[in-house]
C-alpha cells in the first residue's frame, strides 16, 4: 500500500503509521495523540490541530517506562 494513501493535505497530521494506544496512558504510541483526539481530527479547526501538536512532544513522559520480562511486552 502506497504511503499517499495516509497522506492528505488539507490536514497536517502528526500519524506516523504506528497506532496502538497504551492501554494505561490512553495515548497512541506512534503520535501521542488521545483517542478522542485521532477521532476527531479530520473536523478539528486548522488552530485545534495547531495546538495538540505543540502539546505532543511533552506526552512521550506519560508513557510508563518499560519494564523487562514479559510484563514489559504487554502495553
Amino acid at each position: 500500500m502506497s504511503k499517499d494513501v495516509w497522506r492528505r493535505d488539507e490536514i497536517e497530521s502528526p500519524c506516523v503509521n504506528v497506532c496502538v494506544i497504551h492501554r494505561e496512558a490512553k495515548i497512541c504510541l506512534g503520535c501521542y495523540r488521545t483517542g478522542a483526539e485521532i477521532a476527531v481530527w479530520s473536523r478539528m479547526s486548522p488552530e485545534e490541530r495547531r495546538a495538540v501538536m505543540e502539546d505532543l512532544p511533552g506526552r512521550k513522559s506519560l508513557l510508563p517506562g518499560r519494564r523487562g520480562g514479559r510484563k514489559g511486552r504487554r502495553g
